[in-house]
């Protein structure tokens, strides 16, 4: 879908030259043109001319020396062969006579070439050519021998062209095509094999044959083809390796001639093949069997040709140079179909052709007497891509015919097109205009404009609106569109140069205007209000085309980009253009340095990356906001991945879809997510629901975001939703694809930087709010006016929320069954479509409607004896009976208690509550009902007592003033409840406890409490229940109140125990603490040490400490630093310390938990040697702080007490 626009036109006459005698080639050094200029029978000399575009000095004369013929029957010598071998300055020429002549230029301008013959072949020179690596020159003498020799031209192979070589390949004949071996009876054509040609070629010579010598390189220099009709009955193409071994020969082609060229990819061989009636261009593999061709159109004017034709190949095989006499065509592949993408006219004759060998559409032409360097670039002629009128349309150039295809309307494979429009002469340039409505085409001769009218939202075909013939001769170039009806066409002529032509399609006239910019480049800028021309220069300066002169823009790019396209934002034009090297810029801003095609429309930067992803970029007005999207398709929208090779055609933002082509040719048209996504959004926001919601079904896209992106708005429009969905399989599909999740913030994340709108903040803010229930009950309000039309809508609606509203739905299905039954049977059926029937029938029987629970059972498929005895059993129930049956059955237990409750069942509902475990449910319901609460709540006690919950169960005997059962259980709940224990025992009355039995419960407690160190409340338990002073003096000590204990002794008046009780006490205590304290010492100081010791040995030798001593003292590597090598453990590949630093990032996998527990139990000893030692001394040493600071307050009140009763020495 691809044309070639020029980029560059020069033309450089040498008026020391003619036809004849010109030969060129291309130094990639500089990206000069080096020409050789004669010999020539009036003039026997050879001049090396070097041409430099923009050079003020050019053409500069490099050498000259005479060339006279070395053989008598060789009037004067030619240059077979001109070849500059980069980075050495030095030109190489062959001449037919026999010398292979060097020219090394001097390191500056002033210093004179030096020119050499290095070697002469006696015999002559048929054909040369040097490899495309420069390392190997291949030469055929006219006595039919293939020289192979090196860059430094030391022979490599002499082979001698022979008959025998055609056996190298054997081509079988079995007769196929002779008349005596075809069946000629009745529909013998009928019955041949369409696989069989009809006729075998036999190689015969073309009336054209001129004895030439052709040689072609492959592109890799591993083979050469020689094309040569001498020691052979026909022209046949020989194939070597570089070591001058035949690989092959072609096989017989009648007509074949001269004219062969390698395809530098290496698939095809191309030559030419002249018929009766036609010349084609026919292919050849590197085996030599045919492999397919193509006919050749002759240039313009003329109805045949009969001079002898070239070809040429450039550098990257996308374009093959046909040369005749006058003119040059270029043709391109593209899904099997050969286009004539151009053709150049040259009337003084067209002698020798050079592509570039690094830049592919550059070349250079020879003529009489002058050079014509020009310069192509692949481009889409594409149309506007802004919405509505993004038709996709799409012109592609084929010699006379322009192939016209809007995407949108028909999605027309090439080399097909839904339009074809005939020019007068081969098609140069073609640009669309305004809103795609119009479209000119710019030819040889002048002109053409069209109109593309729209006839019910398709395009028609096109009609000729006027043809507007050139003023003069000249040569034009490119074609772009600068207003509404207004082209400008940009062209050469000899003298002046570049040329601004201004085409009116309303008046059907061309002038020529006074703008002279060298704009090597042009582009359109059509925002569907107006349409603008802009154009570039060699420096990267942009400008505005208006009627009649070129406007500089305030942005520009740092060089001249030969893609370029403009865009407006906010009245902020931004540039984008596309380097030769992939780098993508945003005026002065690099964007990508891998992208291979780019497009622009109204919201999205598209363009596609040698990674083979498609990436967009939302358009701000500050070229530093672009955000480029990383290679992930998986987690972002805006990248997505595409088959190797494609490149962008067109964009179509109505439709959402994206037009690619392969590297093939063929077409393929995407839906993007980041275009749907994005086109989805807009359509919300214009609150087109219908034509989003239809988006969303065709492209996969979660429904939810009809709702998720405005929900603000969604609320308010439902009416309006629910008008554009109408179908009520649409509504139905919206709705059972509601869920909880926020898409907007999930898998449809909004890549633009754009403000939320405060209302869509609040409502989005509120956690408590069920989303699936907000809608559902919205759209619930709006459908109840249309019940007739969307009842399946409504139910659906309630089956849809969460949970399901299946006793709404069920209750209105039940009110239809009052109406129309029928209706109710369809209803009940979608109902039992969207939930589980059982849960269905289980809900209808909740309501207590039999009929409904059997119209539900009768949907199931459910077996009749399955519910039919359970239906009927219930019918001859009372009503209360019946509902407890049923919430008995349907497991809702507290329903089915406060039946019972109603039906005054009292002792069933008991052995209910205790059967089903409703002791709380039964209690609330009889809060009221003193007598029958006591009974529940002795059921509850004596159940908490089973349970084990004895604090619980004696709350509950204490409500029940049960004071001994009471005891029981808060004896049995150990220490935590011996307040309440000796308070129920005190309350005892039916028999009161004995004073014995009372001093027995206090001292278990007591000692309970002793043991599980409560010292304090064995204290009060001695001093207030057993009135043991001493007792308590005791457990005061123990608890370290030795101020508290000292005080009840003072005022019990019980001096003597002060010394009996309380000193002994201290005494205990003091030696408790200070053995405590002499073991923490001793601990830290062997434990701080050996601490400071590991980690002294740690920096001094890491290797040593973390892998142990060596056995035999071996000494020890300094490459502490540097990975592990195979003197360390092999299972890793990672550093030394990885098992005791962290991770690696490697895909190693890690050890198994066996070796994680083991690991961890050797952690957890620290053995004294292991790498583990310092950190389970570090956790010894943190542990034992812990416990020192706990003990700080008791060892204050310890040395306090100490003091006071002067007992200080017992510590020193």
């Amino acid at each position: 879908m691809r044309n070639l626009r020029n980029a560059h036109f020069v033309r450089q006459t040498l008026a020391r030259a003619s036809s004849p005698c010109l030969s060129v080639c291309w130094d990639p050094d500089t990206d000069d043109v080096i020409c050789a200029v004669g010999p020539t029978a009036e003039r026997a000399k050879i001049e090396v001319v070097r041409l430099s575009h923009g050079d003020g000095d050019s053409p500069r004369t490099v050498a000259a020396w005479d060339a006279p013929s070395p053989h008598p029957d060789l009037a004067v010598d030619r240059v077979v062969d001109i070849h500059h071998v980069g980075g050495s300055a030095t030109t190489c020429l062959v001449l037919e006579g026999g010398d292979v002549i060097t020219v090394r230029e001097g390191k500056s301008s002033g210093d004179a070439a030096r020119v050499e013959i290095v070697g002469s072949i006696d015999a002559g020179i048929a054909a040369a050519a040097w490899s495309p690596d420069e390392e190997l020159l291949a030469v055929v003498t006219k006595t039919d021998t293939v020289i192979l020799m090196t860059s430094f031209f030391d022979p490599v192979a002499d082979i001698a062209l022979i008959p025998d070589d055609l056996k190298a390949s054997k081509h079988v004949s079995v007769g196929w095509g002779k008349k005596e071996t075809q069946f000629q009876g009745r529909g013998a054509k009928a019955l041949r094999d369409p696989t069989i040609p009809e006729k075998v070629d036999q190689g015969l010579p073309s009336a054209y044959e001129d004895g030439a010598t052709t040689i072609s390189w492959r592109g890799d220099a591993a083979y050469v083809a020689v094309n040569s009709a001498r020691q052979s009955d026909r022209r046949v193409v020989r194939i070597y390796s570089r070591q001058g071994q035949l690989e092959s020969a072609t096989e017989p082609v009648d007509g074949l001639e001269a004219s062969l060229s390698w395809r530098p990819s290496g698939n095809l061989l191309a030559g030419i093949q002249r018929k009766d009636d036609s010349i084609d261009v026919v292919f050849f593999e590197k085996n030599g069997l045919r492999h397919g061709e193509f006919p050749l159109r002759c240039p313009a004017g003329a109805a045949s040709y009969e001079g002898r034709i070239l070809l040429q190949w450039n550098a990257d095989s996308t374009v093959l140079a046909v040369i005749y006499h006058d003119a040059l065509q270029l043709w391109t592949t593209s899904n099997y179909h050969w286009y004539l993408k151009q053709e150049i006219p040259l009337d003084d004759g067209v002698s020798w052709l050079a592509w570039h060998p690094e830049k592919a559409l550059r070349f250079a032409a020879v003529s009489s007497a002058s050079i014509i360097t020009t310069e192509h670039i692949s481009s889409t002629a594409r149309g506007s891509c802004r919405p509505p009128y993004d038709n996709g349309a799409v012109a592609v150039i084929d010699g006379r015919t322009v192939k016209l295809t809007p995407f949108r309307a028909a999605n027309v494979p090439p080399p097909m097109s839904l339009f074809e429009v005939e020019a007068e002469s081969p098609v140069i340039d073609v640009a669309l205009g305004r809103r795609n409505e119009s479209f000119a085409i710019l030819h040889q001769k002048g002109v053409d404009l069209y109109d593309m009218p729209a006839i019910s939202g398709r395009p028609a075909q096109p009609r000729l609106k006027a043809r507007v013939p050139f003023p003069e001769r000249l040569r034009p170039l490119r074609l772009c569109c600068v207003a509404t009806g207004l082209y400008r066409c940009i062209a050469h002529r000899d003298g002046p140069g570049c040329l601004h032509l201004g085409i009116n399609a309303e008046a059907g006239r061309m002038e020529l205007l006074a703008d002279k910019r060298d704009l090597v480049s042009t582009s359109a800028l059509d925002d569907g209000s107006l349409v603008e021309g802009l154009g570039q220069d060699l420096s990267g300066n942009l400008y505005r085309l208006s009627d009649s002169s070129s406007e500089p823009l305030s942005i520009r790019f740092l060089s001249y980009l030969p893609w370029f396209d403009i865009v407006k934002l906010e009245s902020v034009s931004v540039a984008f253009g596309l380097s030769r090297n992939g780098h993508l810029y945003a005026n002065d801003r690099v964007l990508a340095k891998n992208c291979t095609s780019f497009l622009v429309t109204p919201n999205h930067l598209v363009f596609t990356t040698s990674n083979h992803y498609v990436k967009f970029v939302h358009l701000t007005p500050d070229v530093n906001d672009l955000e480029v999207p990383e290679d992930e398709p998986e987690k972002d929208e805006r990248c997505r991945g595409v088959e190797r090779g494609s490149c962008l055609v067109v964009a179509m933002p109505t439709n959402m879809s994206l037009v690619l082509q392969m590297p093939r040719g063929n077409v393929e048209t995407i839906f993007p997510r980041a275009m749907v996504v994005s086109g989805i959004r807009d359509l919300i926001e214009d609150k087109n629901y219908g034509r989003a919601f239809s988006y969303c079904r065709t492209q996969r896209v979660d429904m939810n975001i009809l709702y998720d992106h405005r929900p603000t708005q969604f609320l308010s429009s439902v009416s309006q939703f629910l008008d554009q969905l109408a179908e009520v399989s649409y509504i139905d599909l919206f709705l059972s694809s509601l869920r909880e999740e926020d898409v907007t913030k999930t898998m449809y994340q909004d890549t633009k930087r754009r403000l939320p709108e405060p209302q869509e903040t609040i409502n989005k803010s509120s956690p408590t709010a069920s989303k699936v229930n907000t809608v559902c009950d919205a759209l619930l309000k709006r459908l109840q006016s249309r019940k007739k039309t969307n009842l399946q809508n409504i139910l659906t609606a309630h089956m849809c929320k969460l949970p399901p509203a299946l006793d709404d739905g069920l209750t209105l299905v039940a009110e239809l069954m009052q109406e129309d039954e029928q209706l109710a049977d369809k209803a009940i059926e979608h109902v039992c479509f969207l939930v589980d029937v059982n849960r269905v029938y289980e809900n209808a029987l909740g309501l207590y409607k039999l009929d409904l629970a059997l119209l539900v059972a009768q949907q199931s498929q459910r077996d009749p004896r399955e519910h039919l005895p359970f239906i009927q059993k219930l019918h001859g129930l009372p009503e209360l009976r019946r509902r407890f049956e049923i919430d008995d059955h349907l497991g809702r237990r507290s329903k089915a208690l406060k039946s019972l409750q109603a039906l005054d069942a009292f002792d069933e509902l008991c052995g209910y509550t205790t059967k089903h475990t409703l002791y709380q449910e039964a209690l609330k319901l009889y809060r009221y009902d003193q007598p029958r609460l006591q009974t529940l709540t002795r059921l509850y006690a004596e159940h908490l007592e089973s349970q084990s919950a004895h604090r619980e169960a004696g709350l509950a005997y204490e409500s029940l003033d049960d004071f001994v059962k009471a005891t029981s259980c808060y004896r049995a709940a150990g220490t935590s409840c011996w307040q309440e224990c000796l308070f129920t025992a005190q309350m005892q009355q039916c028999p009161p406890l004995s004073d014995e039995a009372m001093t027995d419960l206090a001292t278990s407690l007591a000692d309970a409490l002793y043991e599980a160190k409560d010292y304090s409340s064995a204290a009060t338990i001695h001093l207030d229940h057993l009135s043991s002073l001493e007792g308590a003096v005791r457990c005061l000590c123990k608890a370290s109140k030795f101020a508290e204990a000292t005080r009840l002794v003072t005022q019990r008046k019980r001096p003597d125990l002060v010394q009996t009780a309380v000193d002994v006490g201290l005494a205990e205590a003091a030696g408790s603490t200070t053995e405590f304290l002499a073991d923490c010492k001793a601990q830290l100081q062997s434990q701080v040490p050996r601490i400071l010791e590991l980690r002294r040995r740690a920096a001094e030798d890491p290797l040593s400490f973390y892998e142990g001593e060596r056995v035999g003292g071996a000494s020890v590597p300094d490459d502490v630093s540097v990975a592990a090598t195979s003197r360390l453990s092999t299972t890793t590949s990672a550093s030394l310390f990885t098992r005791y630093t962290g991770s690696m990032g490697t895909g190693v996998s890690r050890a198994s938990s066996k070796n994680r527990r083991r690991e961890e139990k050797k952690r957890a000893r620290g053995r004294k040697g292991t790498v583990y030692e310092e950190e389970y001394l570090v956790n010894s040493v943190t542990r034992l702080v812990e416990r020192v600071a706990a003990s700080t307050a008791d060892v204050e009140a310890l040395l306090a007490a100490l003091v006071n009763r002067h007992l200080t020495h017992i510590i020193n």
